[in-house]
């Protein structure tokens, strides 16, 4: 699943309607979406609140996708195994915050997940190297974090760049993932810099045809 040379497309569900989640994922399903992105939030590491591990374990029981969840959280590693246990198949945290990282991926992955480390825009690619032959993903924020239905930030596409040059010199399993006002347009522009998984939100959901909309993001 971590080392596919195709496009994966991963639907988020922080564009949904969170009173419907369980037809919007069902919905998501059917438009053949690879991954369900699960934002995580905690109202200070980013300005915004979100989900917790017991929705997660709800919308386990309604699908089989590969749930992909993202930890914009300030202690990823005192809620890490609660997702965890609650169904995640991947566990994404921030390389902004101050635990032992090393650690936390060693103990992520003894879990059986699979684990990834995210950049915010401002963070420069440097500050994640010497991570990368231990993650099996590395997630590039092409917006500020928080909220959905921002502009993509062209600005980010050289780290899209520089992490594929690293990867693919040293071969680490590691793939790319971006994720931010993704849509036909900016998809095109992710998958050429070398990006593996695009994570999308407004795009799909707000399409008349989800289905075309998933279709139109992979070559």
């Amino acid at each position: 699943m971590m080392n596919m040379k195709r496009i994966i497309v991963a639907s988020s569900i922080l564009s949904a309607d969170f009173a419907q989640l369980v037809s919007d994922i069902s919905m998501m399903e059917k438009a053949g979406v690879d991954w369900i992105h699960i934002d995580v939030m905690d109202g200070h590491f980013v300005p915004n609140i979100t989900i917790g591990p017991v929705v997660v374990e709800a919308l386990r029981k309604i699908t089989n996708l590969f749930f992909d969840i993202h930890l914009m959280i300030t202690n990823p590693e005192k809620y890490w195994g609660n997702f965890q246990k609650a169904g995640a198949n991947l566990i994404t945290f921030h390389s902004e915050i101050q635990y032992d990282k090393r650690k936390l991926i060693e103990n992520i992955k003894l879990s059986g997940a699979k684990v990834g480390v995210s950049i915010k825009p401002k963070t420069s690619v440097s500050e994640i190297r010497d991570l990368l032959p231990y993650v099996d993903l590395v997630l590039v924020m092409t917006v500020e974090p928080g909220f959905s239905g921002q502009s993509f930030m062209s600005d980010m596409i050289h780290k899209i760049k520089e992490l594929r040059k690293i990867i693919d010199k040293n071969t680490y399993n590691c793939i790319i993932e971006v994720d931010g006002g993704i849509n036909v347009q900016t998809a095109k522009i992710c998958i050429k810099a070398g990006a593996n998984v695009l994570v999308s939100g407004n795009y799909i959901f707000a399409s008349n045809n989800p289905s075309k909309a998933v279709r139109s993001l992979t070559p």
